[in-house]
């Protein structure tokens, strides 16, 4: 059986014989011209998607709908540019881009790329003359912050309105830290330096100049292809939102892109409706062990220490990556917008990644019994390398440790954890039942493949409880649907992400015939190829594991996961596959449901986390903010209070008593690196109330 890369290569050869007798004879010209390049890349790329996507689309006008809607989100999702009759321009393409798709044709995105550059060029006079005069922060008026919710304007005094409230609002933003910072100044000095407000509100309008000055330097270096990236992947993400075009660049770029990974603050970042969003945060970097960087949040600011911030809204995404990169030991501080629409500034002192947090951890919590805990940051392997580590004979010689010190249940944490190795996931699996099926993986053509645990020795066969978040997803996900299904752990936490596919790479230059290397290089096409499926026949695609025992989380009434991105692949299922649940221990799931749902009631943090997590969700739909500064500071003010409230109440939990093993204290030495990180581990485990609760669920429910 061909494997999927030599049926695609095979596919694009055959389109390069379309392409060298159609009605252009490319091949015998001497070299070839951008647009001939263009056109062979889109019928390229048009070709492998329609063969090799997991889920072919039909390309006709509904697709083209879907493009066009999607590409317009991208091409100016704040609204800041277009005016209505500019989209009415292009609305005549709403139907027609399928046409144009099947001919290679850059008509539509031509006419839409020499609107914006014009649009864009014309609204420079617009924030200069803006921001020349003083605001007035007495009148009661308000700005909408979510583009969704805004329409095109009709007309250019319409859209200067627009550009006057934003403007009017960032100088407030910047007028208000100002002012907090003068009077915390004055609180501790009396004899500090006392601004008027008047000069306060001048010096905010001149930040907020020199920020719109440097964006717009960074907007004029965005030339014609980086606008081509977009349509096409606007074309791509129709398909699903993990399938993309990457184009071809220099190769410490292009590793950039094709990774998502940043040197120094450990981050995975994606470029979405006009945004740049984090993704992933590596496990051991130094946004992981920060700890307030979230997948979900929107980078708006960068600031290198204490210098003023660079606005990134409209910025390459490599632009930005630089701007984030940088020096170890260096500071740079990220201005975010958090799910809730809160906004905070992250200081995060750059360092390389530190390989010993991205591995498994354990310790024992000396409860009413003895409880072994291991957190497993991520799924990893080295299939190049012997003897590197691997995640499931790491988990193996941690649950070794873990039975010799005497553990009576385990707690298996896998919250935030973003997957990896689909091998060790199996593995993993297999350390917990005897042999049998762990997950099924389809491809579009094939029926499903069962890929087994086959050793039929078992670890660990005692209780066992699985934590998992929103952000765990994919390895993280088949694992725990696959012990759920065995019935042979209780999963607690909130539903995971929700992603059940799989992507690959195809290189388009090794994939087009040596006709073509006069156009070359043409760059990437990553495609979802086959997808995931439980053992009990359903996949883990937008629905995730939904946990035996929900618990409350900060997060938890906001949009996120897979089921938000656009045109993800839908739910179904399959056969099931051929198993038998776990004899052993038999879960009376309702019961133990029951029990932990009257513990959590009592549970104080618990409640509060519920009533924070209805205040961010308050919050969140709440996308219109006042311009008078008394009003937008009183708001300010009430919600850091709130924060403050459950930051404190936080510190009141009850402390488990939570130790390393002799072997590991042994390991760690005398080396104060290593000393302060494993610190900071047992800090933040004693106090962590989802294990507290799972370790309640063990000694309760299941010894």
């Amino acid at each position: 059986m061909l494997s999927l890369t030599t049926r695609f290569k095979i596919i694009l050869s055959v389109l390069a014989v379309v392409l060298l007798t159609g009605s252009f004879i490319l091949y015998n010209r001497s070299a070839g011209t951008p647009d001939d390049k263009n056109e062979i890349l889109l019928k390229a790329l048009m070709q492998g998607l329609s063969t090799g996507h997991y889920k072919p689309e039909k390309v006709d006008d509904a697709f083209s709908k879907k493009v066009f809607n999607l590409y317009l989100d991208r091409l100016d999702y704040n609204k800041k540019f277009l005016l209505a009759s500019d989209v009415q321009k292009l609305r005549k393409y709403e139907t027609a881009l399928d046409d144009e798709l099947r001919e290679g044709s850059y008509e539509f995105f031509n006419l839409s790329a020499d609107l914006i550059d014009k649009r864009m060029e014309e609204s420079q006079a617009y924030y200069k003359e803006i921001l020349a005069k003083p605001f007035d922060f007495t009148k009661d008026e308000t700005v909408e912050l979510d583009g969704e919710k805004l329409t095109f304007a009709k007309d250019v005094p319409a859209l200067k309105e627009e550009w006057r409230k934003q403007l009017k609002y960032q100088t407030l933003t910047r007028l208000a830290d100002i002012k907090e910072e003068q009077e915390k100044a004055l609180a501790k000095d009396s004899t500090a330096e006392k601004k008027t407000l008047e000069e306060m509100e001048k010096e905010a309008r001149a930040k907020v100049l020199k920020s719109y000055d440097e964006l717009y330097e960074r907007l004029s270096k965005v030339n014609r292809d980086d606008r081509r990236s977009i349509f096409i992947n606007s074309i791509t993400n129709v398909y699903d939102p993990h399938t993309g075009y990457f184009p071809p660049k220099d190769k410490d770029n292009f590793d950039i892109a094709f990774t998502g990974r940043l040197e120094g603050i450990g981050a995975s970042l994606q470029e979405k409706d006009g945004q740049i969003k984090v993704m992933e945060i590596v496990p051991g970097s130094p946004s992981y062990l920060q700890g307030d960087l979230k997948p979900g949040d929107a980078i708006q600011k960068v600031a290198q220490g204490d210098n003023e911030p660079v606005l990134i809204e409209g910025m390459r995404i490599d632009d930005a990556i630089q701007l984030i990169r940088g020096k170890k030991g260096t500071e740079v501080r990220l201005t975010v917008k958090k799910p809730d629409g809160s906004t905070k500034v992250i200081p995060i002192i750059r360092d390389v990644i530190v390989l010993e947090d991205t591995y498994a951890q354990s310790a024992m919590i000396d409860d009413k019994a003895k409880i072994g805990y291991i957190k497993l940051p991520g799924f990893y392997a080295d299939f190049e390398n012997n003897g590197a580590p691997s995640s499931a004979e790491d988990v193996k010689r941690e649950i070794a440790k873990l039975k010799t010190a005497g553990m009576q249940g385990l707690v298996l944490d896998l919250r935030n954890n973003g997957g990896g190795s689909l091998a060790d996931a199996i593995e993993m699996g297999g350390l917990f039942i005897d042999k049998g099926p762990v997950v099924q993986v389809k491809t579009a053509a094939g029926k499903a493949i069962v890929l087994d645990d086959r050793d039929p020795q078992v670890q660990y066969g005692g209780p066992l409880v699985i934590l998992v978040n929103s952000n765990s997803a994919s390895a993280s996900e088949i694992l725990a649907a696959a012990m759920q299904d065995y019935n042979r752990a209780v999963i607690m936490g909130t539903p995971t992400y929700g992603k059940g596919t799989v992507q690959q790479f195809f290189e388009l230059d090794d994939a087009l015939p040596s006709q073509f290397d006069a156009y070359k290089p043409f760059g990437a096409l990553k495609l979802t190829t086959q997808k995931f499926y439980r053992i009990n026949g359903g996949t883990t695609q937008l629905r995730g594991v939904t946990p035996d025992i929900i618990l409350p989380d900060l997060y938890s009434q906001l949009e996120f996961g897979e089921k938000e991105q656009d045109y993800p692949l839908p739910f179904d299922e399959i056969t099931p596959a051929n198993y038998k649940p776990w004899p052993v221990t038999k879960l009376n799931i309702p019961q133990i449901k029951a029990e932990s749902r009257a513990h959590i009631a009592q549970n104080d943090s618990f409640n509060l986390i519920k009533e924070s997590a209805e205040r961010l969700k308050k919050q969140s739909d709440n996308t219109v903010r006042s311009l008078q500064l008394t009003k937008y500071m009183a708001e300010e003010r009430q919600n850091e209070a709130e924060a403050k409230r459950y930051e404190e109440a936080q510190k009141d939990v009850p402390v488990l008593d939570v130790v390393r093993l002799p072997q590991d204290v042994k390991a760690i030495g005398t080396d104060t690196a290593q000393l302060a990180r494993n610190k900071e581990f047992l800090k933040s485990l004693q106090k962590d109330i989802y294990v507290e609760e799972a370790v309640s669920v063990i000694e309760n429910s299941l010894l």
